[in-house]
Formats: C-alpha cells, sequence, structure tokens
C-alpha cells in the first residue's frame, strides 16, 4: 500500500509498515514537516501522490471525508504505545484492498 504520514504520526509505526512492505512517504521526508500545514493541503498533497495519508487526527480527517470524499484514502488510527501492533492492525486492515481511493478507514487501539 502507498501510505503518506502526516507530521505527528510515529515514525517507529512507519518503520514497521515499511518492514511489512508498504511504501511509507513521511510529510518530512517529503519536505512539509514544521510548517503548520493545514489539514486539507495535507489530505490534498497526499492524494496528489496518490497515498492514503495516516493521521492521529481523527476529527479533522473525518470531517474533511465527509465534505470531500475524492481523496486517495484516510487511516485514521488511535494513538497505540505498542507500535508493532498499531502498525500490524493496520497492515491487517490493508491486506485485500486494491484501492483506497476514497476509503476510510479506521484503525483502534484494543480496549
Amino acid at each position: 500500500m502507498r501510505l503518506y504520514a502526516d507530521e505527528n504520526f510515529p515514525l517507529p509505526v512507519v518503520a514497521e509498515l515499511r518492514r511489512l512492505g508498504h511504501d511509507v512517504l513521511t510529510a518530512f521526508e517529503d519536505g512539509r514537516a514544521h510548517q503548520a500545514i493545514v489539514d486539507e493541503k495535507v489530505l490534498r498533497r497526499s492524494t496528489t501522490l496518490e497515498r492514503a495519508v495516516l493521521t492521529m487526527n481523527r476529527i479533522d480527517f473525518l470531517h474533511l471525508h465527509n465534505t470531500r470524499p475524492q481523496h486517495a484514502g484516510i487511516i485514521l488510527c488511535t494513538f497505540d504505545t505498542d507500535f508493532a501492533q498499531q502498525a500490524d492492525r493496520i497492515h491487517q486492515s490493508c491486506i485485500g484492498l486494491s484501492e483506497m481511493s476514497g476509503k476510510l478507514i479506521r484503525v483502534n487501539r484494543p480496549n
């Protein structure tokens, strides 16, 4: 899966997703970190790059999905200190998906 991690997404999860075979680009690697870029532009950038955005910013990106459903995909996550397990849950959510365009996936920390 081609993914775009926003600037607040945990790097250990990114590393584990890469180990699992996902193509993940971070906002930092894209030269867009520490610039206070608004969420709408992050989503637009990920869509331009044909990558689903990975984010912990659930409320704002859910709103963007509902108001601008033409995007490359959004994966909303809750924070989990077990980074490997979080990456595995994201990985499992993506297995079998041939296309993420316009989709919203929620990956929550287990209770």
